[in-house]
């Protein structure tokens, strides 16, 4: 800490120089977090120093995040669902198999089972709550295979996931068959809807993967994603709205005198946001910009293919993989990396049309 405070030109001339250093959102087609929505920024800033931690002293911003709860919940198709807003999809998960654990609280050396496309908040969640984890194998569309998953349940198993737009090849895994499994097993069953969970209902042809199918106990999904919230905003939803109840801690000091959230302290800000591109876009808005997104992800493939670069798979949300070795990929764009080495980019709201056409460009002439 410096020993005298420095002017605010030498502070903010410093943040800019550092903030040039950051990546320039024109060139990254990895990330599945985007550019705020201007209507986030405002109601963010609106809502800088409210605290959710201590709901009692910030009742307007504690409405509202029941309020994002509850759009998200109709979305979902189950209005009454319970939930809150959390930091992300890592925070939901972890919460979700908290839940799963302590519903079943006699099961001796308790499992949990995964799709291998499971997000590596999974290894932490299991991790952290002491719980094998049991990773089911792909089928050859890169999703979840269920009649295996099904082999993988025992008498000591207390949870199945499934994910609704996995990170790595944009897929949605046989939520349908997965919940139906779990009903017949009586088993904990969350669908990590982290990404896909604000693109999939928006889709023309959407497939069931949520409240809509019996078997769903609960949904995570990340307003920050394709939501275009500012960041941190996640959400988890349960199907029964006062499931989380059984997660309360004595929280003696504060305006609530029982807690059941993971973080303390919690943003109000990001949940102000979030709320807010939902409202102001509604669903024709999202429809919009879903269709969009989707869009460039079809020109991104088939330009791709023009080339040679054969894809990895035909995606179900707007995430597109290649064939393609990495010597390929010309600077300065930031694309990523499967676990099995194919070319992975996300065509998020920020990656416009002019950014794929941009890309192909490159690539065609790098390989020309």
């Amino acid at each position: 800490m410096l020993n005298k405070g420095c002017s605010e030109e030498e502070l903010f001339s410093f943040f800019s120089r550092k903030k040039g250093e950051d990546i320039d959102h024109s060139f990254i087609l990895s990330s599945m977090c985007t550019l705020p929505h201007p209507v986030a920024v405002q109601a963010h800033c609106m809502f800088m120093e409210a605290n959710l931690g201590d709901p009692g002293l910030f009742p307007g911003t504690t409405s509202i995040e029941r309020l994002l709860v509850s759009r998200l919940a109709t979305l979902f198709h189950c209005p009454d669902a319970g939930g809150y807003a959390t930091s992300g999809g890592t925070e939901s998960n972890i919460q979700a198999l908290r839940l799963a654990k302590v519903l079943k609280p006699g099961v001796k050396s308790p499992n949990v089972i995964v799709p291998e496309s499971a997000h590596f908040s999974f290894k932490k969640a299991c991790d952290i709550l002491g719980l094998g984890m049991r990773r089911v194998p792909l089928g050859k569309d890169f999703r979840m295979d269920a009649d295996a998953a099904a082999e993988f349940i025992d008498a000591s198993s207390i949870a199945l996931v499934g994910v609704a737009g996995t990170t790595e090849y944009g897929m949605v895994d046989p939520i349908e068959d997965l919940a139906r499994i779990a009903g017949q097993h009586d088993i904990f069953f969350h669908v990590d809807a982290a990404f896909g969970g604000m693109v999939v209902p928006f889709l023309s042809r959407p497939v069931p993967f949520d409240f809509a199918l019996p078997g769903v106990t609960t949904i995570a999904v990340d307003p920050h994603k394709m939501g275009m919230s500012t960041i941190p905003a996640g959400c988890l939803l349960t199907r029964d709205p006062d499931l989380l109840h059984v997660l309360n801690i004595d929280t003696p000091y504060l305006t609530v005198k029982q807690e059941f959230t993971l973080g303390g302290t919690r943003p109000g800000a990001p949940v102000a946001a979030a709320l807010a591109v939902l409202d102001y876009l509604g669903v024709e808005g999202m429809k919009a910009v879903v269709a969009g997104c989707m869009k460039n992800t079809e020109r991104l493939i088939a330009g791709m293919e023009t080339f040679g670069i054969r894809r990895a798979a035909t995606p179900d949300v707007n995430v597109a993989t290649f064939v393609c070795g990495k010597e390929r990929v010309p600077g300065p764009w930031k694309v990523s990396w499967t676990c099995r080495k194919h070319l992975r980019i996300v065509c998020m709201p920020h990656v416009h049309r002019d950014r794929i056409e941009a890309f192909l460009t490159d690539i065609g002439e790098q390989h020309a």
